[in-house]
């Protein structure tokens, strides 16, 4: 009974000393790779069988996916709904991080959820607005890509660097004070990310409301395009059609002619959003930079411990 007991104790020492952060949130994880056999015996038997899958942040994540989904189903001619329920996800982008906090329930799949709903959201906005706007096009293209190159180069040299229980919300000022104060500080971080997603909403409500960015929208649609956009240009699921509202059918497209759209506020949101905008590219610049500096820091020092190695085994 005694050796049960101190093995334990022993168990409950090395969790603490693994404790640390995951996804900039003070959640414990245990680094169970490194861990003694008969410690992981003893925490099998004593703590309950958790479903990562069934946390509350994560369940918050799915529920941002569903909308996100729905957004894009709508976007195409329905931009009030669409904008609603892109909003709606992006918002609570914010409330599984309480979440997690609340219930110390954060994960590394929870972190690597967000991230990757993230940019695969913005980067659907980002190819509608390409299509919307043919003449900008390739600087779409540009945004999509630096968004994505900068945060799977930073989380990989975080991964592969800094330990594979390193956040990579973890930037130490030395290496830039830029990525510190953006991914420690949450109101930047969360006013960041909200406006830099609050411009290209914009911008997707002005391809319906400004001929100055959209002059077609002076244009009259002739009845032969409606009738071929009625009947043959739905490219939507039948799972989807029977989940939401078809917003092809006669009577949502007649309501969307029917709802023109007013371009004063749009223009306000992307005028007032535009600075943090160009400040999040910064941002993206900035950590792929220095991601690929680390990741290059890392080799030479990984070559030069290989030449070590050859020379002592020459000796």
């Amino acid at each position: 009974m005694a050796g049960v007991t101190t093995r334990r104790q022993a168990a409950t020492a090395q969790q603490e000393k693994n404790a640390t952060t995951v996804n900039g949130n003070a959640a414990p994880v245990m680094e169970q790779e490194n861990a003694p056999r008969d410690i992981l015996d003893d925490l099998d038997d004593d703590e309950p069988a958790e479903n990562i899958f069934l946390f509350y942040p994560n369940l918050i994540g799915y529920a941002r996916i569903i909308l996100a989904v729905a957004s894009l189903y709508y976007m195409p001619i329905h931009p009030r709904t669409c904008t609603l329920l892109y909003s709606i996800s992006c918002l609570l982008d914010a409330l599984d991080g309480i979440a997690a906090r609340a219930y110390n329930q954060s994960t590394r799949f929870g972190a690597v959820l967000d991230m990757v709903t993230d940019r695969c959201t913005t980067s659907c906005l980002l190819t509608f607005l390409a299509s919307a706007f043919p003449r900008w096009a390739i600087l779409f293209q540009l945004l999509i890509s630096l968004d994505l190159a900068s945060h799977y180069m930073h989380m990989y040299a975080t991964l592969a660097l800094g330990g594979s229980n390193t956040s990579h919300k973890n930037v130490d000022k030395s290496r830039s004070f830029l990525l510190n104060l953006y991914y420690t500080n949450k109101n930047v971080l969360f006013i960041a990310c909200f406006l830099n997603e609050a411009f290209f909403v914009g911008l997707y409500l002005l391809s319906f409301s400004s001929p100055l960015l959209s002059p077609s929208l002076l244009e009259t649609v002739p009845p032969s395009t409606a009738a071929a956009i009625h009947q043959g240009a739905q490219v939507n699921s039948s799972i989807l059609s029977m989940i939401f509202a078809n917003p092809y059918s006669a009577g949502a497209l007649e309501m969307a002619r029917a709802n023109k759209m007013d371009s004063f506020w749009p223009w306000v949101i992307t005028g007032v959003s535009f600075p943090v905008m160009a400040f999040k590219q910064v941002v993206n610049v900035i950590q792929l930079v220095k991601a690929s500096r680390w990741l290059a820091e890392g080799d030479i020092e990984a070559r030069r411990e290989a030449r070590r190695i050859a020379k002592r085994r020459q000796e």
